[in-house]
């Protein structure tokens, strides 16, 4: 294994990031006297030598990101006689990775995890920053805890066996990591290696995902529990694009619906003379390079429901739901956007 970075969090945690083999998964596990292994049932197929007892399947989808899935972890942790110095490994996508870091920060008040994102998605979004949740009420990780996993171990040799859709959904929000970086390394690198990344060419997916993480670092070390608005740029896209997927119940992945909510984001905010014409146009060409619908509009008869889904985003001050907005590269801002310029931006008329 390598380590990539040892990140600071909430309360002095210290995450450790690795790049590692399938194998070097399994013989972590297993160096572990006391641990519950958490998949779904289509990561359990790439494990298959690491189930056993302590071992937990669940269905895959957001569909099973509630309730119901955190109790049968906690469930399985008490029939396997789990201590609070066990380890919970979430092994999967980023629902997988979600609910199993949220039972580990209630189990006990608080046992031990570690994260192995099985999707490019998970990898660069889900692992990194101490989020954990369910989905609750009609809309996304409405309940949760901040709980730091202690190590992320990212097999880069499994992304290539997801499917197309699968990868191009983690493309999304490593597309908008590059709009967020303070410098232009990462959206050249996407520009200069759009064939390469999209072939999953094994080095250049590595170096892909430390760019991105670098990204995500540089703003969740500020504000580990997103209470001073720099964590909160991290959802640009995604007010948007959680109400994209909440209007088409989750049929459209997570990572399509950031790019799509990306780019609204950037016409609200040159509507709004923030963000500038340039920035604007240009990202839109780099989504659409990458292979993303940026041009969907939702119509007009469901903008009803959509904007409904936006009145339940976790971002609200005062009950008012402020939106990640682009003064420049790397430079976001939170603002409110009335309900016309939303209409405007996301409907096509009938």
């Amino acid at each position: 294994m390598e380590k990539l970075f040892s990140v600071p969090l909430k309360g002095g945690t210290i995450t450790d990031v690795y790049t590692c083999s399938p194998d070097d998964v399994e013989r972590t596990i297993s160096s572990y006297p006391s641990s519950l292994s958490v998949f779904d049932d289509n990561t359990a197929k790439a494990y298959g030598k690491s189930i056993d007892s302590m071992s937990l399947i669940l269905p895959h989808g957001e569909e099973h990101k509630n309730w119901a899935s955190i109790d049968s972890i906690l469930a399985k942790a008490i029939e396997s006689g789990l201590a609070r110095d066990s380890v919970f490994f979430g092994i999967g996508g980023g629902v997988i990775l979600d609910m199993t870091a949220f039972a580990a920060s209630i189990y006990m008040r608080g046992a031990r995890c570690v994260l192995v994102p099985t999707t490019l998605l998970s990898a660069v979004d889900a692992t990194l920053g101490g989020k954990t949740g369910i989905d609750y009420g009609g809309a996304k990780n409405t309940v949760g805890t901040f709980f730091p996993s202690e190590s992320v171990l990212i097999c880069t040799e499994l992304l290539k066996t997801l499917p197309e859709s699968e990868y191009r959904s983690g493309l999304g929000e490593v597309l908008k990591h590059a709009l967020l970086s303070e410098n232009a390394e990462l959206w050249n690198f996407l520009l200069d290696n759009k064939d390469k990344v999209l072939s999953r060419d094994g080095n250049t997916v590595s170096e892909m995902i430390r760019l991105s993480l670098e990204v995500k670092i540089s703003y969740i070390t500020r504000d580990p529990e997103e209470k001073k608005g720099i964590r909160s740029a991290l959802n640009l896209g995604h007010t948007f694009g959680h109400a994209l997927e909440s209007l088409y119940d989750y049929g459209i992945s997570h990572g399509e619906g950031v790019a799509w909510g990306v780019v609204r984001a950037l016409e609200a905010g040159e509507a709004m003379g923030i963000t500038s014409h340039s920035l604007s146009s240009s990202a839109s060409e780099l989504f659409r390079l990458y292979g993303f619908d940026e041009g969907f509009r939702i119509p007009e008869d469901l903008f009803g429901r959509y904007f409904k889904a936006i009145g339940k985003d976790k971002k609200k001050k005062s009950g008012e739901v402020r939106f990640v907005l682009l003064e420049g590269q790397g430079r976001p801002v939170l603002k409110p956007i009335d309900e016309d310029l939303v209409r405007r931006i996301v409907t096509k008329r009938a």
